[in-house]
């Protein structure tokens, strides 16, 4: 670019004539481009390596691999964006989706293909899937094929397809809007760019051509129009090329029939960039094939991930950075530790051997141990040319770390108040018309659901009073989930008895619903935050009689609402003499009050014993009037839970116990009575003999209260334990508890970590801290993928996106913690830091918000100690 501009300048600079000024830049043109071309050229890879299917099962190059439906679409939250013919792409997973659709564009709750059978034959190195839409009858069989340097995608019907799918059903692939922002495309040549925000044209179609989705929910409100929005395509043709100038990036797709180019933004901002051919109608057997050829580049290796805690370590800590390696790498034997001096300049403090760790899922990982580097200062590791960000050594490191997420996450995230932060109002007072009782035998999109009897004197749609108080939203999304509220409050009691900690940096009002941020009041900002959650939860109990399963909206296009969570209802109570969008000033005729889902459960009620037994606790001196009605509210459903039936089912009686054994346990810490210390004995030795991991965090809260005999016994658990935690570091380099499911787990770090807190407490012999600072380094980037630090704004780098009501804008609330890498089947573990709108990796949530605050608390313990 240089020499371009050089040229702009000479040109200028002169007087030459018209033909001598073309002359002159035409040849420095073709200077500048000749070079460049042939760069590019050397960087595609036509003679590559061709893809196999390899031994988990799916195509596999150096920098490209393709899953075929090593994912499934899930029933439950459908359309996730990770499942179907995936593609990732030197490293990244840059597309998803591949299969037949009923969608030009599908949104979450459109309907997706169920697979009837996948099979991958090695022999012929290919991949069978076949597909299905229940509800029209519909299968389909896609095969996936190396050819050249990509693989043919061919769609096969036994069948025509059905008269109802004709101009609906097509082939799609999506490619994510991050991987592409900013880069260019061509359609049979014809050029054009990937748009940073959608501005393609879209056309309004007639109710009746529309694919219904999930269960007839819609997620567009046509305001009684029976109308929908149909993007059209950007590009069109038979050869689409995504990236042509990015090597990394570069994906050809051809066919015979016409490929059509979307972008998913126009109808959801989670949408992604949608390539699609439509399967012709009266046809069977092969009726559309792609040639999808994803550039590898020649001797491709992912670069090194060094993995550390991004906020620091403490002097005396183990200090020990993992680094993540392609499995093609030579790992080098040593890495440096180097001091940033106040003059600028690096001062090598160590060099030291590198230790290998061995392979985890689809990486080697190797360790680089500099614990006996003590000085404080800040620091960077390098190996070989890498280095990394600085980070500090210092025996205070740790002491703000959780001041985020009091100071502003938990504050953003409080319902029915309006919060306001220095010149910015986060949102308004939401759910003034907080709630109905939601209708008998309902399935919520978002996993509520109503049995044949509401549980409570109300009748279905009815309202119920005194809900419009307290509470939090839940996560990126705004219900109240009542079973997060009692973690939420077990945790702050425990942060306030154990650590005290009295910070106070936020003005909260309840009388008039107002809060500010970073403004002191004088009062702890934890037993503030404590009362919030209590109110609602108390509010429950005395208005419906039993705490509920949650409070949230009814409909489908008010679930996916972002920004201001006080425009998602308009406040008014529901009047069902009114029409929709009619109000007389004090009701409205618009069914948008959020509904309050209240079948009963003993799993529910025993958690909400134990957390307003805490609270009954941590309250006393604050709100002496809420503290006792906690408690009372906590004794009545505890007496009313005898007379209950408990379903027969292993598993739910499993977590019924532990949650009972939590409730015995905070109702005989609150009132010293003795008939819940019995019944917590009487549960403790046989929960911890059928599920030790389940329930050892509560055996080990009860230890202080309990008498000789039961402490003596519980050490021998406790020493199985450690067994089980010691296993964890011979099944990733990291040590801890990483989870494989469809949610990643940090909350499951930080809960094992507070748990090996506990322990360390009351058997330092036997758990040391070590087992704590694992947890803790982990979520602060010492974790696969990256090594950012997964709570936001804590640590030199941390995450940047996160899926909370401000995800649309590309941005984050501060202290909030992510879920953490997501394990996509069979080996790629994933946390997007350019794409907030991956749920499960991004979404931040407040059970884990305030387990991160009681964390923080006990590793400044142990280290101040």
């Amino acid at each position: 670019m240089q020499k371009a501009k050089e040229s702009r300048k000479s040109v200028h600079s002169g007087t030459p004539g018209l033909f001598e000024l073309k002359c002159t830049w035409s040849k420095r043109i073709l200077i500048f481009i000749f070079p460049i071309v042939g760069l590019l050229s050397a960087a595609y890879n036509t003679y590559g390596q061709k893809l196999q299917i390899n031994d988990l099962e799916y195509f596999e190059t150096p920098g490209v691999n393709i899953l075929v439906f090593s994912n499934q679409f899930n029933g439950f939250f459908f359309d996730e964006k990770t499942a179907g013919i995936e593609i990732i792409h030197h490293g990244v997973r840059t597309a998803t989706g591949g299969a037949v659709r009923l969608k030009n564009t599908p949104e979450q709750w459109d309907l997706i293909p169920t697979v009837v059978d996948r099979k991958a034959d090695k022999v012929t190195n290919a991949i069978d899937v076949v597909l299905r839409y229940e509800e029209y009858d519909f299968n389909s069989r896609v095969n996936v094929t190396p050819k050249d340097d990509g693989v043919l995608i061919t769609v096969y019907l036994d069948k025509p397809l059905p008269e109802k799918l004709e101009g609906h059903a097509g082939f799609n692939m999506e490619f994510l809007p991050a991987s592409y922002f900013e880069k260019t495309y061509l359609a049979d040549g014809k050029p054009g760019s990937f748009s940073l925000y959608p501005a393609s044209n879209t056309v309004m179609r007639p109710v009746a051509e529309k694919i219904p989705q999930f269960a007839n929910h819609n997620t567009f409100d046509d305001r009684g129009r029976d109308e929908f929005i149909d993007p059209k395509p950007i590009a069109a043709g038979n050869t689409i090329v995504l990236a042509p100038e990015d090597p990394e990036r570069y994906v050809k797709i051809q066919s015979e029939t016409e490929i059509m180019l979307f972008d998913g933004r126009n109808l959801a901002q989670n949408g992604w960039f949608v390539v699609r051919s439509m399967i012709p109608a009266q046809k069977t057997g092969n009726v559309l094939q792609w040639y999808v050829k994803p550039n590898a580049m020649p001797n491709w290796k992912r670069s090194p991930v060094i993995a550390f805690n991004q906020v620091g370590y403490h002097p005396a800590q183990e200090k020990v950075a993992v680094i993540e390696l392609d499995k093609n790498d030579v790992p080098l034997t040593k890495a440096s530790l180097y001091q940033v001096t106040a003059d600028g300049e690096p001062a090598e403090k160590l060099t030291a051997d590198l230790k290998p760790w061995g392979k985890f899922l689809r990486y080697n990982y190797i360790k680089f141990d500099f614990t006996s580097v003590k000085e404080p200062g800040l620091y960077f590791i390098q190996y070989g040319d890498q280095k990394t960000n600085p980070f500090a050594i210092d025996a205070s490191v740790y002491d703000n770390i959780w001041h985020p997420t009091m100071d502003v996450w938990f504050p953003v995230q409080m319902d029915h108040m309006q919060v306001n932060e220095a010149y910015r109002i986060w949102h308004g007072r939401p759910y003034l018309d907080d709630a109905l009782q939601a209708p008998v035998n309902h399935q919520h999109f978002d996993g509520y659901k109503m049995g044949p009897v509401t549980d409570t004197k109300y009748k279905p749609l009815e309202r119920i009073p005194g809900l419009d108080v307290g509470g939090w939203f839940d996560a990126g999304d705004f219900d109240i989930q009542t079973g997060s509220h009692n973690e939420v409050i077990l945790s702050f009691v425990d942060a306030w008895e154990r650590f005290g900690i009295s910070r106070d940096e936020t003005y909260i009002d309840q009388a008039t619903r107002y809060v500010d941020i970073h403004r002191p009041d004088g009062k702890p900002d934890v037993l503030q935050q404590l009362e919030h959650g209590t109110l609602n939860v108390v509010a429950q109990c005395k208005n419906i009689g039993h705490p509920a399963r949650g409070i949230i909206v009814p409909n489908l296009h008010q679930y996916h609402h972002l920004g201001d969570a006080s425009t998602e209802t308009d406040n008014l109570p529901y009047n069902p003499n009114l029409k929709p969008y009619e109000t007389d000033g004090k009701s409205s005729g618009t069914m948008d009050d959020r509904w309050a889902f209240t079948n009963r459960t003993p799993v529910l009620d025993y958690q909400t014993i134990a957390s307003l037994a805490a609270a009954n606790r941590a309250l006393q001196n604050y709100n002496k009037p809420l503290a006792d009605d906690c408690l009372m509210q906590a004794k009545r459903l505890w007496e009313e839970e005898k007379s209950l039936t408990l379903k027969d089912d292993t598993i739910w009686v499993n977590f019924v116990a532990n949650t009972e054994m939590m409730a015995a346990l905070q109702l005989y810490i609150a009132t010293k009575d003795d008939q819940y210390a019995k019944r917590f004995k009487e549960m403790v030795w046989p929960a911890l003999d059928k599920a030790l991991e389940r329930n050892i965090t509560v055996a080990i809260q009860a230890y202080t209260y309990m008498d000789e005999p039961y402490k003596k016994k519980l050490k021998d658990y406790v020493i199985q334990y450690k067994e089980l935690n010691n296993k964890l570091s011979n099944e990733n380099p990291y040590g801890v508890p990483i989870s494989t499911r469809g949610w990643a787990g940090n909350t499951q770090v930080i809960n094992w970590a507070i748990t090996n807190y506990y322990a360390c407490k009351l058997f330092p012999e036997i758990i040391g801290p070590e087992y704590v600072y694992k947890g803790l380094h982990y979520i602060l980037g010492c974790h696969p993928y990256s090594n950012l630090s997964f709570v936001t704004t804590v640590g030199t780098k941390s995450k940047k996106v996160t899926y909370g009501n401000n995800r649309a804008d590309f941005r984050f609330i501060a202290g909030g913690i992510v879920p953490g890498v997501l394990l996509l089947k069979p080996d790629f573990l994933e946390n997007k830091d350019d794409w907030p709108f991956l749920w499960g990796e991004n979404e931040c949530v407040i059970d884990t918000g305030a387990a991160w605050v009681l964390l923080s608390g006990a590793v400044n313990d142990l280290v101040n100690k």
